[in-house]
């Protein structure tokens, strides 16, 4: 399979996994479902991903990772407020559609309940964000900027994914959590 196939492929499985996440939910999405609908044989999921975990992982990090990548990019020496600004902003943006809510629920069901495989982009990981973290905040060990932001990220998650929903509902407003989380990376 040429280069240009092998990821035309790819994108075709990612668009009708997320056009089926959207109708079904991932409890009942179905690899042989996937498969069918992009009009494959019935092994193309787990060719190209290895399974619906790594699918969907694949999908989270290619629809979420280029978010972050832009505002991460121009930050310089960042406040604890411009951190908190680049992981909420996009994520109030998404859940203002259905396709968005529909990533911050899977997000939040893997990140939350542990059930992802291992995340390869940089950004899917706590280490860049603690260094980030510890880089506003000198005075933070790696062990305690690591801390307070796997709680932030907890506290985020479930604010905007909604994990222990079968599908993703209505996001309530992200003020009072900007607030909050600001406040717990940044405090004594």
């Amino acid at each position: 399979m040429t280069e240009l196939t092998e990821a035309t492929t790819r994108a075709r499985l990612l668009a009708v996994a997320e056009q089926e996440l959207l109708t079904t939910g991932y409890d009942r999405l179905s690899v042989r479902a996937v498969n069918a609908a992009a009009g494959m044989n019935p092994a193309a999921v787990h060719y190209h991903f290895g399974s619906k975990e790594a699918l969907v992982a694949t999908l989270l990090q290619e629809r979420l990772g280029p978010l972050w990548q832009p505002h991460l990019a121009s930050l310089g020496s960042p406040t604890v407020a411009e951190l908190v600004d680049v992981v909420i902003g996009p994520l109030a943006d998404l859940a203002e559609d259905p396709v968005g809510r529909l990533r911050l629920h899977l997000l939040a069901r893997f990140v939350l309940g542990r059930r992802a495989p291992a995340f390869t982009d940089r950004w899917f990981a706590l280490r860049p964000w603690t260094d980030l973290l510890r880089a506003a905040r000198p005075d933070l060990t790696e062990r305690e900027a690591g801390r307070r932001w796997a709680m932030a990220f907890t506290l985020i998650l479930q604010h905007f994914g909604d994990p222990l929903a079968d599908v993703p509902g209505d996001i309530p407003s992200p003020e009072s959590l900007r607030a909050f989380v600001i406040a717990g990376l940044d405090g004594p």
